[in-house]
């Protein structure tokens, strides 16, 4: 559960938080391209309505050298006050559900019989570094949470997705080192890099992008049979 929890939160706060704001960026070529990329962004955060796409996901141990990758589809779909419900359904190496909404996290291991739950802004804060409380911050506390936006370049992804990818670095203290995002012609976030201080990272990449079609509040729901064994945290 440890590496799942924070890995599809990281996941939610990347399709519901990135899409709001960037701090200024450090070089005047630079500042242009972030404006730019600031704009698409805002009208994505506009006209989104709902998504679902697949996901994949990368978690780089550093001290082993190893990699464990995951696939599977995410739905995702805002609401009132920045926050969003979003559902992973995790297909490899095994089949696992994470849904988050109304503050509220279930993770499904059908392999155990086993059901997790709790407060998603209570693992937020201990798991992500306080990612996840950016959902709620103005741009203003943005601008004092982060240093100037580094690395702006263009690059295309696999696939062919052409993007212009940002490096976010947090003032202070924060759970991890810094943060990498790759943002689409759309203005949609479709890859980050999260690096975390002993140098770990996770990686999340969005594909095959469907905007807008219709999602019921129901279909994040995770219906768990009698037998299934809860356990809250």
């Amino acid at each position: 559960m440890k590496r799942l929890i924070p890995a599809g939160l990281v996941a939610a706060f990347i399709i519901s938080a990135l899409v709001l704001v960037f701090p200024a960026t450090s070089n005047g070529q630079g500042a242009g391209l972030v404006s730019s990329v600031l704009n698409r962004m805002e009208k994505n955060r506009q006209t989104l309505k709902t998504l679902r796409a697949g996901i994949s996901m990368v978690k780089y141990n550093s001290q082993l050298g190893v990699e464990d990758k995951y696939a599977g589809v995410v739905i995702f779909m805002p609401s009132a006050g920045r926050q969003a419900a979003v559902r992973i359904d995790w297909s490899s190496p095994r089949r696992e559900v994470l849904a988050v909404n109304n503050n509220k996290y279930t993770i499904f291991r059908p392999a155990l019989n086993v059901a997790y739950t709790g407060d998603s802004r209570r693992v937020g804060r201990e798991k992500t570094g306080g990612l996840m409380e950016m959902m709620n911050m103005s741009r203003q506390q943005l601008e004092a949470r982060f240093q100037p936006v580094k690395d702006v370049r263009e690059e295309t992804l696999w696939g062919g997705v052409s993007t212009i990818h940002l490096t976010l670095v947090p003032k202070g203290t924060a759970g991890y080192k810094y943060a990498e995002v790759w943002i689409d012609n759309a203005g949609m976030p479709v890859q980050t890099k999260i690096v975390e201080k002993n140098d770990d990272s996770t990686t999340v990449r969005l594909t095959g992008l469907e905007k807008n079609q219709k999602l019921n509040s129901s279909d994040f729901d995770v219906k768990l049979d009698s037998n299934v064994k809860i356990v809250k945290s």
